[in-house]
C-alpha cells in the first residue's frame, strides 16, 4: 500500500486523483467507486423530478401566505401611517403587532372572543393560563393594540430579561418582572395589565388536562385591590396542542424545582385552532381579602377552562377545528 502511495505523488493531477480513487478501493474492499457514483446519479435523475413535483406546491403555498400577510399589513396601511406621524416607537408596536397578528389568523385561525369586555380606556388587570409557549398571549396583545389601541403591560419570569437581546423589545412593549409595586403603579395611571399567576411552573408542568398551577400565589389579587380594579379572567383553547413540553417528566420537573429554570424541551408549533375566550370582569370589592380573590380569580379561569376546552386536550381534534366552527362552549 505505501509503494501505492508514494507513486501516487508523482502523477499530474488527474492521474493523482484516479490512483487516490483506486487506492482507496484497494483499501476499503468496495469495488469500482465509478459504479457507486453512476448509480447514485442514476437516483438522483429518477427523484429529482419527484422532489421538485413536492416542492414547487409548497412554494406556492408559501407564496399564497405571505400575499395574504403582506395584503393583512396593507389593510392596515393608514393606521400604521398615522402610528409612524405621531411616534417611532408606536409605529414600530402597530407594525409587529399586524404582523403577529396576521401570523394569528393564518397559522392558527386566531379569535377572540369577548373583546368588549376589554375597556377602552381605565385599568384593568387580566388574568391568563399560560401555555408552554404564550403565542396566544402574543396574538391577544397585537389584537388590543390594533381594535382598541391600547398597549398592555405585561408581567413577565425574570429570566426572560436575562437573555440577550430581549430588552429592546420588552422595553417598547411594557413588559416588567412583576414587583407588586410597579404592578401598582402601570394599573394606578390607566394602563391594561396582563399576568398568568401559574407563570413558567403551568407553561412547563401542566398538560393536556390543561390544570392550574397557581398554587397559593395571591399577590396579583393584592394588586388588583391596592390598584382598585377589576379583573378579567382570560383562557384560549387548544393552547396545549399548539405546543407542548416535557416538563412532566420527572427529571425535567426536578430541575426545575431545583434550579428555578425553564429547562425542559418543548415541541409543536401545530396550526391548530385557537380562540381566546375573556370571562366577566370581576370587580372590585373593598371588602374581600386578596386569598378570597385570588381563589375568585381561579375559579373564573377554571369556569373557561370547563366550558370551552374538550379535555384531554387532542391535536388532531384541534388540528380539524380549523375547518368546522364547532367547538366547547355550552
Amino acid at each position: 500500500m505505501s509503494n501505492g502511495n508514494e507513486s501516487c505523488m508523482f502523477g499530474d493531477g488527474d492521474d493523482f486523483l484516479a490512483c487516490l480513487f483506486n487506492t482507496f478501493e484497494e483499501w476499503s474492499g468496495l469495488g469500482p467507486l465509478e459504479d457507486y457514483l453512476s448509480y447514485l446519479e442514476y437516483l438522483a435523475w429518477v427523484f429529482t423530478p419527484l422532489v421538485v413535483v413536492f416542492i414547487l406546491p409548497f412554494l406556492i403555498v408559501i407564496f399564497l401566505y405571505l400575499s395574504i400577510l403582506f395584503l393583512h399589513v396593507y389593510k392596515h396601511k393608514n393606521q400604521l401611517r398615522e402610528a409612524y406621524s405621531n411616534n417611532l416607537w408606536d409605529g414600530a408596536r402597530k407594525t409587529l403587532a399586524t404582523l403577529w397578528d396576521g401570523h394569528g389568523f393564518i397559522w392558527h385561525g386566531y379569535e377572540i372572543h369577548g373583546m368588549e369586555k376589554i375597556p377602552d380606556e381605565g385599568a384593568a388587570l387580566i388574568v391568563y393560563y399560560h401555555g408552554a409557549i404564550p403565542i396566544d398571549y402574543y396574538y391577544f396583545l397585537a389584537k388590543v393594540l390594533i381594535q382598541k389601541g391600547r398597549i398592555v403591560h405585561s408581567v413577565a419570569d425574570y429570566f426572560l430579561f436575562k437573555v440577550p437581546g430581549f430588552k429592546l423589545l420588552l422595553e417598547v412593549f411594557s413588559v416588567i418582572h412583576g414587583p407588586q409595586e410597579e404592578c401598582v403603579k402601570a394599573l394606578k395611571s390607566g394602563h391594561l395589565l396582563g399576568i398568568s399567576p401559574g407563570g413558567v411552573r403551568e407553561a412547563l408542568l401542566s398538560d393536556e388536562t390543561y390544570p392550574l398551577l397557581w398554587g397559593k400565589r395571591k399577590g396579583f389579587a393584592q394588586v388588583a385591590i391596592d390598584s382598585k380594579v377589576p379583573i378579567i379572567p382570560m383562557f384560549t383553547q387548544n393552547v396545549r396542542e399548539g405546543f407542548r413540553s416535557l416538563g412532566g417528566l420527572s427529571f425535567f420537573r426536578w430541575s426545575y424545582e431545583k434550579f428555578r429554570m425553564p429547562m425542559a424541551p418543548v415541541y409543536g408549533g401545530f396550526p391548530v385552532k385557537f380562540r381566546t375566550y375573556l370571562g366577566n370582569p370581576i370587580p372590585y370589592n373593598h371588602n374581600i381579602s386578596a386569598a378570597e380573590l385570588a381563589e375568585k380569580t381561579q375559579q373564573a379561569v377554571q369556569a373557561l377552562i370547563d366550558r370551552h376546552q374538550i379535555i384531554p386536550g387532542n391535536v388532531l381534534r384541534a388540528l380539524l377545528e380549523r375547518f368546522h366552527s364547532r367547538h366547547k362552549d355550552k
